[in-house]
Formats: structure tokens, C-alpha cells, sequence
């Protein structure tokens, strides 16, 4: 609690009483008892009305003045009506305050004109002190009960003046008055009670609320996909996560074989056998691959399946960080041993070359073995390069400004027969990654392009396009071009190391761009193009996801 709460806390406990205050009670609870209130004294007053109506009151009732009882009786019935009418939900404890006065007031009247005590009047005074005090508090509702007190001790004594009958309803009187005060303690400290509790209950029922919608902000807010599914495999709940992994807007409420027949397909399998690990999915094309696992979740008579989807792409990396290192080490010591005898070979070749005792066919032989030797040289410093490559040291970048300077350098040098277009969408793009490793992968991905583009035109032509997913709200560079394409028996191959279609390839470039891409956490895919050529697609990290 601040000093400021706490200082109105105390300005209110302090502060005058008259109408200064609100309620005890506020709201809906503070006007059910005030309309409850209200029909007790509508009800009170219809029974007075009713008592003379009949003239019952003469014989129940040994009063000092008839006449004025029979007109005080109609005009408690007829203010209450006027009051009831009026006072509906009051804001501050005045009009309250001037309601319970009235109220003792009139029956303070009614209890002298009907003959003090024996009348029972005096009992309605405790009923209206203690109803009082619910919805006044401290010493408001004291003062009410003062009031009360008094008028009944002061009214029998004016009563003893004319009839000497009432000299022995003092302590009646007495007694009656100091109910009233009992009624008042009694009513406020039940109250106070009363209080506490549903001020407690309101902190809780904050708190509670409170913690659920933390809960439910740190469930949307989760990377990690989490779904509940019903029997009959309909989406209860699905997080943001589990949306974006899944490559869906809304989930709830659909079930999952339409929308996501490969998690269905999982889910079955892990009901035959929950011991099993559930097989890796992709549930869109190109999207992540994932990890779904299932527990079953028993509410009551109900069983659901709570259903987690994790991204194992971050895995996937460091396995193959590992599997990069153990082929670095394999490769760096077979590499040792090859270069050597291979430079030899090199060398003799060269030699052989410069022999004018050769003719023309041991030239050419000479020639092949001269090419196959640096064919294989540069088979090793790819290989090489994969044990050598250093860690990623991603960099905010500016995708836009970065890919203008790019295809500025790179058009440099071009010969004139090659063309790299550049296409940019949308307004500054950013992602973190090296921009060293990902010059080496466009670079990778143009210079193919244009060697394919080449091949079936007179002209090679590569396209840029950079643009915002809208799906997974990244930025998205793809690499075009308009040769062959890639055929489609070949597209499950075309990222394993050593696999080409050519024959001076060493069949490392692509597979060592989408290990630069993994390493900083971005996803190098191959589309195919309606109207021929090829697509190689970077999806980029989130600027915040490697920060």
C-alpha cells in the first residue's frame, strides 16, 4: 500500500461524518438493504394505518392522545411512501443520516402518543436503531442510537407528568434504551466483520483474476506450442505458439484433421502406444520442423489431451554443429594427407607440360591430370572450409539498406551478358545475422542462378525480392532465376553435401549456405516456380530472437 492510499484511508476514517462519507455498504448490496429498509417501514406504517382503520387501537393500546396517534400514524405511512419513492440509491450518508432521524422521530412521537412502553412501539425504535447502523457507521450510527435512547427516557418522563400510571416504565424505558445501544454495537460490529470478509474476498477474487490473466498472458506468450484438444479432437485452447507453428490464424473450436492432419495422424499414434515417441511432423511446407508430445488431461468425467509442440530447429542445429566438428576433424586429417601427393601430382603434371619431347596426346593427358588436380584441391578447401568455418557473430541489420550495397558490389563485376535485379516491399526489414556468412550464401545463390539462368537464354538473369511474411510476420529474401530448374526427383537431395549435376561441382555450396543460414537461426528452402526456373527462399530470424 502506498503512503498516498494509505493517507486516504486515514483522511477517511477521520474526516466528518456528515456527509462526507459513503455508505457502509456500496453499490448493489448498500441499495437491496436500503429498498429492504424502505418496505419495513412502508410495512410498519400499513400496519398503523390498518390498527385505527379498525379501531383495534383503542383496545390494545392505552394511549395519551388518540386523535394525535391516528395522525401521526397516516403521515409515518404517507413520508415513508414519499421517501421510498425519493431516496433510491443515495451517494452519501446525509440523506441516510436524515432518513433514520425521521424514522425515530415519528416513532419517538407515535411511542408517546400511544402511551409509552405497554404500546410495544419502543420495540420498532430497536429495529430502526440497529437497520440504521447497517448502513451508517461508527459514530453516525451511534448518534442514531442516542437519539433513540433519549427520546424514549425524556418521553416518559413527560408522560409521568400527565399520568401518573407511567411513573413505573422508567426502567422499561431504561431497558428499551439500552437495547438500543446493544443494537448498535451489535450491528456495527457484525458489520465491520462483514466487511473485512468481503473486502477480502474482493482482494482475492482480484488476485485470482489477476494471476489467470497472467497465466493466459504467459501461456500466449510461450514459444513453445501448446494445444488442448476434446475427445472428439476439437481445439479447446491453442496458444499463439502453437498457431505460428502450426501456420494457422484461429484454431478454437475446429478440429484438427482438417486443419492439421500430420499432428492428428501423430496424436492416433501415440494413443496406440503412449510409451512411443511420437514421430517428427512439418505441418506446413518448408515450415519448422516438430517435436509433438501428449498427455492426457482428466477434468471430472471429461478427458482431454494436452498437446506441446516444440521447435526443434535450435536442436537440429547443435546436432549439426556436432556432426560439423567430428566431419572437421575426419576431414582435416584425411585433407593433410591428400594435399601432399596431390600437390606432387600437380606439380609432376606441370612439369610433364613444359617437356618439349611430349607430342599432343600426352600434352592433353598431361592437361587432365593438371585439371582433376585442382578439381580435387578445391574439393578439399570446401571440405576444409566446413571444419574451419568460424562461429556466426550476428548483427542487426537493416535487410533493405544491406541488400542495395550487396547487388551494388556484386553488379560490379558482372559481365555484360548477366543481370541481377533487385526487388525490396514494405518499409525497413531487420534481422540479426553475419552479414560476412550471409554475403557468402547470396553470393553462393546468385552466381547459380546466373550459371543456370545462362544456359537456357542468351542473357542470365537473376531476381532479389525481399518482402515481410505475412504468415510468420519475418522478412523474407528469395533468390530467382529463369533457367531449368531443378528436377523434381532431385529436390530431396539438393541440400546433402557432395550431391551436383555438374561435372566440375563439388556439390558443398548449397549445403554449406543452409548450414551459414541454420547457424543464424534463418531457413534456406527451394520453391518451385509456376513459370520455370528456380527459388531459393531465406526466411530470417526475428531481430529479437538472437539478441
Amino acid at each position: 500500500m502506498t503512503a498516498g492510499t494509505a493517507a486516504r484511508l486515514t483522511s477517511s476514517r477521520t474526516a466528518p461524518l456528515v456527509g462526507t462519507e459513503n455508505l457502509t455498504f456500496f453499490g448493489d448490496q448498500g441499495r437491496r438493504i436500503l429498498r429492504l429498509y424502505h418496505l419495513y417501514r412502508l410495512t410498519i406504517g400499513l400496519a398503523l394505518v390498518l390498527l385505527i382503520s379498525s379501531d383495534l387501537h383503542n383496545d390494545l393500546l392505552q394511549m395519551s392522545n388518540p386523535q394525535l396517534f391516528q395522525y401521526g400514524a397516516w403521515l409515518y405511512l404517507i413520508l415513508n411512501i414519499i421517501v421510498a419513492v425519493l431516496v433510491q440509491s443515495p451517494k452519501r450518508d446525509l440523506p441516510v443520516l436524515s432518513l433514520a432521524l425521521m424514522d425515530v422521530i415519528l416513532l419517538s412521537g407515535l411511542f408517546y402518543f400511544g402511551g409509552g412502553t405497554p404500546s410495544g412501539i419502543g420495540n420498532l425504535l430497536i429495529v430502526a436503531v440497529a437497520i440504521a447502523n447497517i448502513l451508517l457507521r461508527g459514530r453516525v450510527g451511534f448518534f442514531i442510537a442516542a437519539v433513540a435512547a433519549t427520546g424514549l427516557i425524556y418521553l416518559t418522563f413527560y408522560l409521568s407528568i400527565s399520568r401518573s400510571e407511567a411513573s413505573s416504565q422508567y426502567v422499561q424505558a431504561g431497558a428499551l434504551g439500552t437495547l438500543c445501544f446493544a443494537a448498535a454495537f451489535l450491528v456495527q460490529g457484525l458489520t465491520r466483520r462483514l466487511q473485512v470478509s468481503e473486502t477480502l474476498a474482493r482482494q482475492r477474487a482480484e488476485e485470482v483474476a489477476n494471476l489467470e490473466a497472467l497465466n493466459a498472458l504467459i501461456l500466449q506468450r510461450m514459444r513453445t506450442g501448446i494445444m488442448v484438444l476434446d475427445p472428439q479432437e476439437r481445439v479447446l485452447l491453442a496458444n499463439q505458439g502453437a498457431l505460428q507453428l502450426l501456420g494457422q490464424e484461429s484454431l478454437a473450436g475446429e478440429r484438427l484433421a482438417p486443419r492439421c492432419p500430420e499432428l492428428l495422424k501423430a496424436l492416433q499414434h501415440w494413443r496406440g502406444n503412449p510409451t512411443l515417441r511420437p514421430p517428427n511432423l512439418k505441418a506446413t511446407p518448408g515450415g519448422p520442423t516438430l517435436q509433438p508430445s501428449f498427455a492426457a488431461l482428466q477434468h471430472g468425467n471429461k478427458l482431454d489431451t494436452l498437446v506441446f509442440l516444440e521447435d526443434i530447429s535450435q536442436i537440429a542445429q547443435k546436432a549439426q554443429q556436432l556432426k560439423l566438428a567430428s566431419l572437421g576433424r575426419l576431414t582435416a586429417s584425411i585433407a593433410h594427407e591428400i594435399r601432399n601427393p596431390l600437390g606432387a601430382i600437380s606439380h609432376a603434371a606441370q612439369l610433364l607440360q613444359e617437356s618439349e619431347e611430349l607430342d599432343g596426346p600426352d600434352r592433353r593427358l598431361a592437361q587432365i591430370i593438371q585439371d582433376h588436380s585442382r578439381r580435387m584441391n578445391l574439393v578439399i578447401e570446401n571440405v576444409l572450409q566446413l571444419s574451419r568455418r568460424r562461429q556466426a557473430e550476428p548483427q542487426l541489420l537493416d535487410l533493405k539498406y544491406w541488400l542495395h550495397r550487396f547487388v551494388s558490389e556484386f553488379r560490379q563485376g558482372l559481365s555484360p551478358q548477366q543481370t541481377v535485379h533487385l526487388e525490396t516491399i514494405g518499409s525497413s526489414l531487420q534481422t540479426r545475422m553475419d552479414p560476412n556468412q550471409l554475403t557468402q550464401v547470396l553470393t553462393n545463390l546468385v552466381q547459380n542462378g546466373l550459371r543456370y539462368s545462362g544456359k537456357e537464354h542468351d542473357r542470365a538473369q537473376v531476381w532479389l525480392r525481399l518482402f515481410r511474411d505475412e504468415a510468420s510476420d519475418l522478412p523474407v529474401v528469395e533468390v530467382l532465376d529463369d533457367g531449368p530448374g531443378i528436377a523434381a526427383e532431385q529436390l530431396h537431395n539438393v541440400f546433402e553435401p557432395f550431391f551436383t549435376t555438374e561435372s566440375k561441382g563439388t556439390g558443398l555450396g548449397l549445403y554449406i549456405s543452409r548450414e551459414l543460414c541454420e547457424s543464424n537461426q534463418a531457413r534456406l528452402d527451394y520453391r518451385e516456380r509456376a513459370e520455370g526456373g528456380s527459388c531459393f527462399r531465406i526466411v530470417f530470424a526475428h531481430p529479437r530472437k538472437l539478441s
